[in-house]
């Protein structure tokens, strides 16, 4: 029996039992009307009816009512049922369209995962692709700079043959002059070789040759040769190499050049300009800007060792620095000069760096000058490259500056960074030679030194 069959037999029972007077309130198997009590004859018949309703297990609410029938307001009709149901169908759709709605929005996270992971990935690649692209064109600018250095050794070597060719014909001629009758003038030393090394060259070599700074197998020559500073008493020849300029200025050796140093407890030696025209002399130059010959955008390994032309642009390395550093006490002294040819300086105190374990941690003393103090603010600080982060920024500041540099984070001197012409310079980070506190963040200086000298 269906659903509607049997709510139709419950609205008929529930109206017959309304209507019905006396009607039995028990079971439902057989109901008859009772006749009129009089018993008389000619009373119309009343039709009975029997109703079979058939036995089944109840479970929906019961239709019937004993209390009085409910207000057509009040009634649940097909009508009802079907909106229920519809509503019912209406959220079961929605929920299938959520669940498909997230079901798409998680394949668009993996997705968006994926992708980000491919992005790291091609970041990495790119970045190690530019450290491989910085490192060869590093390589070939070295490459040229050795070529370079190589072409100056041997226009020095060139310089000195021509020297000792032209004594030689000036000792062939007195020899001459000596056998047609007159007295002979032979100096007592005549060099023998040629040095394979020279501790000094001349800033201009089309300048005179520098008189000479003494023999190795006796005294000097007498007659018109000016006299030669006699070396003080030591365990080091006058002929290098020095453990810093200033024994190299002990040794007699006063006019600035390039030397060959060999700082105590260092494994190699290496070539340095010393200079003695500045405040009694005996400084060895660690860094010197003045061209923009020679790119300072290095890697570690390139600042470790050293870089670029003597007689140009060139950092001594951080590994000579520190040899030299810790041979005593030594102070610091940077010079600068702007583009209107204003000279100024900087002094410290102390300096000295602490080993590569320390990534060549700087240490210095107090300031005096008048180009103001712009590298106390780097003291106590790692040296950093771009392939070698140490500074206390979040990013890197030497890829910001261009350079290497004790960075701060990053700091209020630069003076390894961008070499700009004119001054005054546009660029989207602060990567030129500057010095804070002269010029401010955005002029470039146009020469640098940096100098080392033993305390007196």
């Amino acid at each position: 029996m269906g659903p509607s069959i049997q709510g139709f037999l419950c609205v008929l029972l529930v109206s017959f039992w309304s209507q019905a007077d006396g009607l039995s309130r028990g079971p439902l198997l057989a109901r008859r009307r009772r006749a009129p009590a009089d018993g008389a004859e000619g009373a119309p018949k009343k039709c009975s009816y029997t109703f079979l309703v058939p036995e089944q297990k109840i479970t929906g609410p019961i239709c019937a009512t004993k209390g009085p029938a409910l207000p057509d307001k009040d009634r649940v009709t097909r009508m009802d049922v079907a909106d229920v149901r519809d509503l019912l169908s209406k959220q079961q759709r929605e929920m299938d369209a959520l669940r498909l709605s997230v079901d798409v929005d998680g394949n668009l996270v993996n997705e968006m995962k994926l992708l980000r992971k491919e992005s790291r990935n091609m970041n990495s690649r790119v970045t190690q692709l530019y450290m491989q692209l910085l490192h060869e064109i590093i390589r070939k600018r070295d490459n040229s700079l050795e070529l370079a250095l190589l072409e100056g050794r041997v226009l020095n070597a060139t310089a000195e043959s021509l020297r000792l060719a032209s004594r030689y014909r000036e000792l062939e001629a007195r020899f001459s002059a000596g056998r047609r009758g007159q007295q002979p003038v032979v100096p007592e030393n005549i060099p023998v070789h040629v040095p394979r090394y020279f501790n000094e060259i001349q800033r201009d070599h089309g300048r005179a040759f520098p008189r000479d700074r003494g023999s190795r197998a006796g005294p000097a020559p007498t007659g018109s040769t000016a006299d030669i500073l006699k070396p003080p008493e030591g365990n080091f020849s006058s002929e290098g190499p020095f453990r810093d300029c200033f024994q190299a200025m002990q040794a007699g050796h006063s006019t600035s050049g390039m030397f060959v140093l060999k700082p105590d407890g260092s494994e190699q030696a290496v070539q340095a300009w010393c200079e003695h025209d500045v405040d009694n002399g005996g400084w060895t130059v660690i860094q010197r800007r003045k061209d923009g010959s020679v790119n300072f955008f290095r890697n570690w390994d390139s600042y470790k060792k050293g870089f670029g032309n003597i007689d140009s642009e060139y950092w001594l390395g951080l590994e000579h620095i520190y040899n030299l550093g810790k041979q005593g006490d030594y102070r610091l002294l940077v010079e600068m000069e702007d583009w209107t040819e204003k000279k100024v300086y900087a002094e410290y105190s102390s300096f000295h760096l602490e080993p590569e374990s320390e990534s060549y941690r700087l240490r210095l003393g107090t300031y005096q000058g008048n180009a103001g103090d712009s590298l106390t603010s780097h003291n106590g600080k790692q040296f950093t490259t771009l392939d070698r982060d140490k500074d206390a920024f979040s990013g890197n500041c030497a890829h910001f500056h261009k350079g290497g540099w004790w960075y701060n984070a990053c700091g209020q001197a630069n003076l390894n960074g961008v070499w700009y012409n004119g001054g005054v310079y546009r660029s989207k980070f602060q990567d030129g030679i500057f010095w804070a506190d002269y010029g401010g963040g955005f002029y470039s200086m146009k020469a640098v030194r940096m100098l080392i000298r033993p305390i007196d």
